[in-house]
């Protein structure tokens, strides 16, 4: 048994330690932003993380080819939690034809002129490729909440002023992601969304390595800063939407990330065993195709 499968073999992750059942009541102080106790180092971790790679790589090969599923891969965080980092990792051996990135950044006038899914809409993967939205429509029940005079953008009838935008006018949002996400799964996509959960104190540290290391200044933002004055509220809102729109064929996942390497490697794991629970397959080929072949090759072959 060679190291990379007896640390396999070692480390069993149990998949409902990080998810959120339909209807399950929780607070995020329930899940740490960091596992004290883990049976492999980094350095395992890594190595594990790259197994998982290489697995992700054939999966998607089988997947793209197959072209009767579509996978779309939602993570959610606070600034900083480790978003780029985590697609770059487990997306590095993939085949780039297969996959498309989307980063949401605030809409603009002529997305604000439609509803709100109009953008997540378009950006949908198709069969046999994997979407991945780094932020997601989730924006709009997460920054929207914290801030509810972004609302007033959107130009909805009867929503006049801060005030008009309710508990009910939430709840109807939550329903509308909800039959957003049915609609999908009943239409052979996958959908895994995922919330890396980071401590305030990480956080802390990660935009002062930000400030200090002039190679990665262009990643910190003020903006950044002022949200974190709102941290609270953002724990709150995050509770509120991941509590009403974590279903059972989608469902949230909510991932430790203070420590980088440790939640790419449980997000890597999850991503590859529901995508095997998918049976993808080559696609076959009739007697007539596979006859088609055979000449083929024997045109090839007797080439002079």
């Amino acid at each position: 048994m060679n190291k990379q499968s007896a640390m396999a073999k070692k480390e069993k992750l149990d998949f409902d330690d990080f998810i959120i059942k339909e209807g399950m009541k929780f607070s995020l102080s329930d899940y740490p932003t960091e596992v004290k106790k883990k049976v492999i180092d980094k350095e395992q971790g890594e190595l594990l993380i790259q197994k998982d790679v290489e697995e992700l790589s054939s999966l998607q090969d089988v997947l793209y080819a197959d072209r009767r599923h579509a996978v779309l891969i939602i993570i959610q965080a606070m600034d900083a939690a480790g978003k780029d980092g985590t697609i770059k990792h487990i997306m590095s051996g993939v085949n780039p034809e297969g996959v498309q990135v989307t980063s949401f950044k605030s809409p603009t006038i002529t997305e604000l002129d439609h509803d709100y899914f109009w953008r997540h809409y378009i950006a949908l993967p198709g069969k046999g490729e994997i979407g991945i939205f780094n932020r997601s429509h989730y924006e709009n029940v997460l920054i929207t909440k914290v801030h509810p005079e972004f609302i007033l953008n959107e130009k909805h009838a009867g929503i006049n002023s801060v005030d008009d935008i309710n508990k009910s006018f939430w709840e109807t949002r939550y329903k509308q992601i909800c039959r957003f996400e049915k609609n999908l799964v009943e239409n052979d996509t996958t959908v895994l969304k995922f919330f890396l959960h980071v401590s305030k104190d990480e956080q802390k540290k990660r935009f002062l390595d930000r400030i200090d290391d002039p190679t990665k200044n262009w990643k910190f933002s003020t903006a950044d800063l002022k949200e974190r004055a709102y941290w609270d509220a953002y724990q709150l809102a995050y509770v509120e939407a991941i509590r009403n729109t974590s279903t059972k064929d989608a469902p949230w996942f909510i991932i430790p990330a203070d420590e980088k390497w440790y939640s790419r490697y449980i997000v890597g794991k999850i991503i590859c065993n529901e995508l095997k629970k998918l049976n993808l397959e080559y696609p076959g080929i009739s007697d007539n195709e596979r006859e088609a072949l055979l000449k083929a090759k024997e045109a090839l072959l007797n080439e002079k």
